[in-house]
C-alpha cells in the first residue's frame, strides 16, 4: 500500500512540476537550454526540502544545466544543529543515462577499490557479468601498476579514479593471494549489476548465523526479491538465530527495496508496527506517508548486526534506522555511515530527470536528521585483503567472534588492517566512493 501511494504522489508531483514546460515542446532539440533551466528552478522552488531558503536573486541563466544547478541548491540547505549545509545529493542526470543507471546497467571496468593502507590499493568487490567479472578479477587482489605506474597512494586519488571509473581501458597488474602476479587489460563495456555478491551459513557455536553481502537497492526488482526469498528460506531451514548484512559499499537505492527487506529482518512482534515516515516540504504535507512493517519469511531475530562504512548511505541507513526501534541492532566497520536521511524521486524535465532533496525520513520514534551518520558499536578495519565470505576478514571475523562469545575482538587484525582506519586512508576511501550512486529514491511511475 505505501508502495502503491508513494507512486501515486510522485505521478502527482511529476504532472504538476515535470511537464510544465515540457507540454510546449516536443522534443529537446527544440527546447533552447534557458527553457530548461528555468523549468528546473521551478520545479526546485516547488518541491525541494528547503525550497523557501532558495532567494529570489537564484538565477537560472547562470548556469549550464540542471546539473549545475542542483549542485547549487545544496547551499540552501539548512538544518538546526548544522552549521554547515547538509545536502550533498541533489543532482540531476540525463534520462537515457538514470534509466542505466536505475536498471542495474553498468558501463565502466565493473572493478570498484579502496585503499587498505596508504600505499596499498585493493579491488573491493567486482561485478561478475563485468569485464573485470570476466577476467576472474576477485575481492582482496592487490593493484601494484595502473597503466605501468607504479605511484599509487593515498595521498593522491585523482589518478585512481580516473584510471578506474573514467577510463574507457586500463591495463592492471595484480598481485594475487597465494599466486603469481598477473596483467590484465580491461575495456569497459555495458553489463548487468547483481546486487547480492554473496551469501552463506555459519556455525557460531551452539547456532547458526546467516551472513549476505547486499550492495545496491538498485537494479532488477524482481532478481532482488527472488533474490531475498532463496537466502531467507535457506536461513529458516538451517535455523539461523542471527543475520549479519553487509551494507560496507551499498550507497542505497528504491525505498520499495528496502521496505522489502526490512520486513524479513524484523522481529515478529515488529509485525504492523511502523516503519517509517516520509516528510515533505510544507506545501506538501498532504503527501506524508507513513509505511508499516508486514512480516515476510520465518526467521525470527532479536538482534541484527550490519557491517558499514563511510560509504554506507541513504536506503542503507533507512533499513537500520527503520530496525532500531524493534530490536538490537548493531553495527561494525571502519567508520560511522554516510549520513544521508533524506530522499527524492526523478522529476522529468524534457530530457533530464532532476533530483532536488524532497523528503525526510523518520523512525517509529520519530528519529531521523543523522547527517552526521550512524555511530558504530565496534570500529574495526575494512579486511580488503580477504575474498568475500571468508572467516578471517576483519568485519565478518568480528562480529562471529561477537555472537560465539559475547564480546568483539581485534584478534583477527592485522597491523595493516589497523593502518585502515588511518584517518588520511578513511578519506581516501571516501572520495574513492564518490563515483558509486548515493540516494533513497521513491520509484517513478513506469
Amino acid at each position: 500500500m505505501f508502495v502503491s501511494h508513494m507512486k501515486a504522489i510522485v505521478a502527482g508531483l511529476v504532472v504538476v512540476i515535470g511537464f510544465t514546460a515540457g507540454s510546449c515542446k516536443k522534443h529537446h532539440d527544440a527546447v533552447s537550454s534557458a527553457v530548461i533551466n528555468d523549468s528546473t528552478v521551478t520545479s526546485a522552488r516547488d518541491i525541494y526540502l528547503w525550497y523557501n531558503n532558495i532567494p529570489a536573486s537564484f538565477n537560472a541563466s547562470s548556469f549550464a544545466n540542471p546539473s549545475d544547478i542542483m549542485n547549487a541548491i545544496r547551499a540552501f540547505s539548512s538544518e538546526p544543529g548544522y552549521t554547515t549545509p547538509v545536502d550533498r545529493w541533489s543532482f540531476a542526470m540525463l534520462k537515457t543515462d538514470w534509466d542505466n543507471l536505475s536498471s542495474g546497467v553498468g558501463g565502466d571496468f565493473g572493478m570498484n577499490v579502496f585503499f587498505f593502507n596508504t600505499g596499498d590499493l585493493r579491488v573491493s568487490y567486482v561485478e561478475r557479468e563485468s569485464p573485470a567479472g570476466k577476467a576472474g578479477i576477485k575481492r582482496s587482489w592487490r593493484i601494484k601498476q595502473i597503466n605501468g605506474n607504479t605511484a599509487i597512494s593515498s595521498t593522491n586519488t585523482a589518478p585512481v579514479i580516473q584510471a578506474v571509473y573514467e577510463s574507457g581501458s586500463g591495463t592492471f597488474l595484480f598481485s594475487r593471494p597465494n599466486s603469481s602476479d598477473t596483467t590484465i587489460t580491461l575495456h569497459a563495456s555495458s553489463y548487468k549489476e547483481h546486487p547480492i555478491l554473496f551469501d552463506s551459513v555459519y556455525n557460531t557455536g551452539s547456532s547458526n548465523t546467516g551472513y549476505f553481502v547486499f550492495n545496491s537497492f538498485l537494479g532488477d526488482t524482481i532478481e532482488i526479491k527472488n533474490e531475498f526469498d532463496r537466502i531467507f528460506n535457506k536461513f529458516s531451514a538451517q535455523n539461523v538465530k542471527d543475520v549479519i548484512v553487509d551494507l560496507r559499499y551499498n550507497g542505497g537505492g528504491y525505498v520499495s527495496v528496502q521496505n522489502l527487506l526490512a520486513n524479513y529482518l524484523v522481529p515478529a512482534t515488529g509485525n504492523n508496527g511502523i516503519m517509517l515516515t516520509e516528510e515533505f516540504n510544507d506545501k506538501y504535507t498532504s503527501y506524508d506517508a507513513t509505511a508499516n512493517f508486514t512480516k515476510l519469511g520465518n526467521v525470527n531475530l532479536s538482534r541484527v548486526f550490519f557491517i558499514v562504512s563511510q560509504n554506507t548511505a541513504s536506503a542503507s541507513e533507512l533499513l537500520i534506522n527503520s530496525l532500531k526501534p524493534y530490536m538490537d541492532v548493531q553495527l561494525i566497520g571502519p567508520t560511522h555511515t554516510h549520513g544521508k536521511p533524506v530522499g527524492f524521486f526523478p522529476i522529468p524535465i524534457y530530457d533530464w530527470y532532476i533530483f532536488p532533496v524532497s523528503f525526510r525520513t523518520v523512525n517509529k520514534n520519530g528519529e531521523g536528521n543523522y547527517f552526521n551518520g550512524l555511530s558504530l558499536t565496534f570500529q574495526v578495519g575494512d579486511g580488503l585483503d580477504k575474498e568475500w565470505g571468508d572467516a578471517g576478514e576483519s568485519c565478518l571475523s568480528s562480529v562471529l567472534h561477537y555472537i560465539g562469545s559475547g564480546s568483539y575482538s581485534r584478534m583477527a587484525v592485522s597491523p595493516a588492517q589497523e593502518a585502515g582506519l588511518a584517518d588520511e586512508v578513511l578519506s581516501s576511501n571516501s572520495r574513492l566512493g564518490q563515483p558509486k550512486f548515493k540516494g533513497m529514491v521513491v520509484e517513478r511511475r513506469r
